[in-house]
């Protein structure tokens, strides 16, 4: 395991290889001080500017430059690919996955006999080789009339392979478990907010002490699912006193964090509502747009903001990291496939993490929701 320090030290001199510009410390920029900092890639082709925090300065700013080599990364994956179709897969006897939950909108299913680019992929519990398309795991926003649905979402890096695996797998658990967590009905959601002071944890502690002294609030709910990997979500807002008056979207703040110990879990929830803050704040990223600053806030955010945490002790979830995929496919979340996006040369990884199975973020797919949230809809 490297440092944040170490990890930054390695990749700094590769920076400017992937077009990475500029590095800025953001945390300043508003009262509660969590550090935020940003990585700007100006001729991206996705977005230019990357986020990352953490704990420490150097936690963030780590954070903010793997990002930015994500997002490059994916944007020209050093990959090979082959071209074919359905039918001549089978009969070449070649494993593949046409991952049709992440189709576009707009646009048909793979037919057996269209033609398209597919890269190698790993099956994370078998370890065999598995064909998945290559468009559903680049990130190039200059594509126009892709098939597939262009997402960060599972991508992720690390010193190496396995660390770039575990936070791809980390963050579908996470994107997963707030999906689920949005259906449930209203008061079962509110019912699972529970009290920082409540974990074991003295970086939890220090994290809702700056908030409150911000003059903020922080309403953290545990969003863990069926599959049993902590996951919690976080809100960072106005006081009750002013819950009451007319507040906007940028009001209230969202953060969600997955991870093995619930502790941490929760820690990146925390500090992913801060990130998000700054993005408001700053308002310096692609994905940010005027109208986002009128709109008002939705009322369901508005009631979470004013649930009580329950009088319970915080879960002590904690899955032993050897035993994610394990876990997880064996509650029905596989297959679970990894594609390695980076040279092989470079000191650190990027990947591509698929869960087909896992329910998805919001996004502009044929298919909004999957089978795991159409029963989590039919049991609220």
């Amino acid at each position: 395991m490297c440092t944040a320090a170490e990890t930054f030290d390695r990749v700094a001199p590769f920076l400017a290889d992937f077009g990475i510009t500029r590095i800025a410390r953001h945390t300043g920029l508003d009262r509660v001080g969590i550090p935020v900092w940003c990585a700007f890639t100006p001729n991206a082709k996705s977005i230019v500017v990357a986020q990352g925090k953490g704990i420490t300065d150097a936690d963030a700013r780590t954070s903010a430059v793997m990002e930015a080599l994500e997002r490059a990364v994916a944007c020209s994956p050093a990959v090979g690919k082959i071209t074919d179709n359905v039918a001549g897969l089978k009969r070449r006897g070649r494993t593949f996955h046409t991952l049709p939950s992440l189709v576009a909108a707009g646009h048909d299913l793979l037919a057996p006999d269209d033609d398209t680019d597919w890269v190698e992929g790993q099956d994370l519990l078998t370890g065999q080789s598995i064909l998945v398309p290559r468009q559903a795991v680049v990130l190039d926003r200059t594509l126009r009339n892709a098939r597939y649905w262009q997402s960060s979402d599972g991508l992720a890096s690390g010193n190496t392979f396995d660390e770039a695996i575990a936070h791809g797998l980390m963050e579908r658990v996470e994107r997963d478990a707030h999906a689920l967590w949005q259906l449930r009905a209203p008061a079962a959601r509110l019912a699972t907010c529970v009290s920082p002071s409540g974990f074991d944890c003295p970086v939890i502690h220090a994290l809702a002490s700056r908030i409150d002294a911000a003059g903020l609030r922080l309403r953290l709910f545990d969003a863990t699912s069926n599959l049993g990997i902590p996951c919690f979500s976080a809100y960072l807002g106005p006081q009750e006193k002013h819950l009451s008056g007319p507040l906007r979207h940028v009001d209230v703040t969202f953060g969600a964090g997955a991870h093995p110990t619930a502790r941490q879990a929760a820690v990146r929830a925390i500090t992913e509502s801060a990130q998000s803050r700054l993005t408001y704040i700053s308002g310096a990223r692609d994905d940010v747009f005027p109208e986002d600053y009128d709109r008002p806030l939705a009322d369901s955010t508005r009631q979470a903001m004013r649930a009580e945490p329950g009088a319970s002790t915080p879960p002590l979830l904690a899955v032993p990291v050897e035993r994610v995929v394990e876990t997880l496919c064996a509650r029905g979340a596989g297959p679970l496939i990894a594609v390695r996006l980076s040279r092989h040369e470079l000191p650190f990884a990027v990947v591509k993490v698929l869960a087909p199975a896992l329910e998805n973020p919001e996004g502009k797919r044929r298919q909004r929701h999957g089978t795991r949230a159409l029963r989590q809809a039919l049991a609220s």
